[in-house]
């Protein structure tokens, strides 16, 4: 016999924060640090002694010395011997993808907490993410998509419980997202103007990209992600060298950059496709067909900021919107930016660094959600 001592309910206590070991809190700080100095380790390891010296990081039981071993045998950092002899710690993939997955962690964290956005824009059909909506029965609706539990339910109201049966108005759909094969081509825009002005711009930029990267990996692993960084030229890089990204002294070429996003998504066989750009948003260079540089840092040029402007129509010709992330507050940029989001049809966020991170995901998830078609008129 059960005793009626047993019960059944729930226990509430304050929450106790999970203890983290002397490791964990310095490695969650050195990521960080990487990232910061572009995968400079030595670099790291002084900022980290910096820290430790005002905030007290480390004890006597546990120094940064024993903290490097622990990434010796952990397998985050390695020794290498250079061709004259000197011993140097390199990165291994295993750190790099621990980078990512903490700036993922951060950005996602902030989501959860947040909860920012409330631009609301899918496109229900069939898919295969639930909405938790329901409707009534449609010809041509798939049997997958019938709520049993409500459907019954409803017969049950309609007809009773004696003279049970099922007729088609009381069948119950349950409404989904439709989720297709995504493919993105993520800018970055590297030029001289990113650190200008005491102000860090791309560190929160690569922090994004990995994130988005290890985001994308793991949870849609059928859908692409290209990441370019454009400065007077646009290349590839692969998802390995974004910790080590550094700004160069160069010129922001931004009609490079989208004529080698188009053309990697030309080459994707997918119907969804998109272009998301990281900017301060002033364009100074394109390069003319000599294989000359035409560059002009004052103002906004009409002659290069029409190109730009081609390329965004040029782009919605071809479907591909473009979703500008600009990360500066002058106004004066903030203009051609709204006109360059107003020429492909795209969309424009003047995010700021703070809230960048999030913006981007939501903006992807909703992306990913609807079937992107374009009303263009002729």
């Amino acid at each position: 016999m059960r005793s009626s001592s047993n019960k059944v309910g729930y226990i509430f206590k304050n929450y106790q924060e999970i203890k983290k070991s002397d490791f964990e809190k310095l490695f969650e700080i050195f990521n960080d640090l990487i990232t910061y100095t572009s995968g400079d380790f030595n670099e790291a390891i002084e900022w980290l002694k910096q820290l430790d010296k005002e905030y007290n990081l480390t004890n006597e039981n546990y120094t940064i010395d024993d903290f490097i071993e622990d990434l010796k045998k952990r397998g985050f950092i390695k020794e290498e011997i250079e061709q004259n002899g000197k011993q140097k710690i390199i990165l291994t993939a295993k750190i790099e993808q621990a980078i990512r997955k903490q700036a993922l962690r951060q950005i996602f964290g902030k989501i959860k907490k947040k909860g920012i956005g409330n631009h609301r824009g899918f496109n229900k059909g069939a898919g295969d993410e639930h909405t938790g909506d329901f409707r009534g029965f449609q010809f041509g609706d798939s049997i997958e998509k019938i709520s049993i539990t409500e459907t019954l339910k409803n017969s049950q109201i309609n007809n009773g419980l004696d003279n049970f049966k099922i007729n088609e108005s009381d069948i119950i759909i349950e409404e989904s997202f439709h989720k297709s094969q995504m493919s993105t081509v993520l800018m970055v825009d590297i030029s001289h103007s990113m650190i200008l002005y005491g102000e860090d711009r791309i560190t929160p930029a690569k922090k994004v990209a990995m994130a988005l990267s290890e985001f994308i990996n793991t949870r849609y692993p059928k859908d692409s992600l290209d990441i370019l960084v454009f400065g007077n030229d646009a290349w590839l890089i692969s998802i390995k060298e974004l910790p080590y990204l550094t700004v160069g002294p160069y010129h922001t070429n931004t009609v490079a950059g989208l004529n080698l996003a188009m053309d990697i998504l030309r080459r994707k066989r997918n119907t969804n496709k998109q272009i998301f750009m990281i900017t301060d948003g002033k364009p100074s260079c394109i390069r003319l067909k000599d294989g000359q540089y035409y560059k002009n840092s004052n103002g906004l040029d009409p002659y290069i900021t029409n190109k730009c402007y081609a390329m965004a129509q040029l782009a919605r010709k071809l479907h591909i919107p473009i979703t500008t992330f600009m990360i500066a507050k002058d106004p004066y940029l903030m203009q051609f930016v709204k006109n360059f989001a107003f020429a492909n049809k795209g969309k424009a966020f003047y995010t700021g660094l703070k809230n960048l991170g999030e913006i981007i995901f939501e903006d992807y998830e909703i992306n990913r959600r609807k079937r992107i078609k374009w009303i263009t008129k002729k």
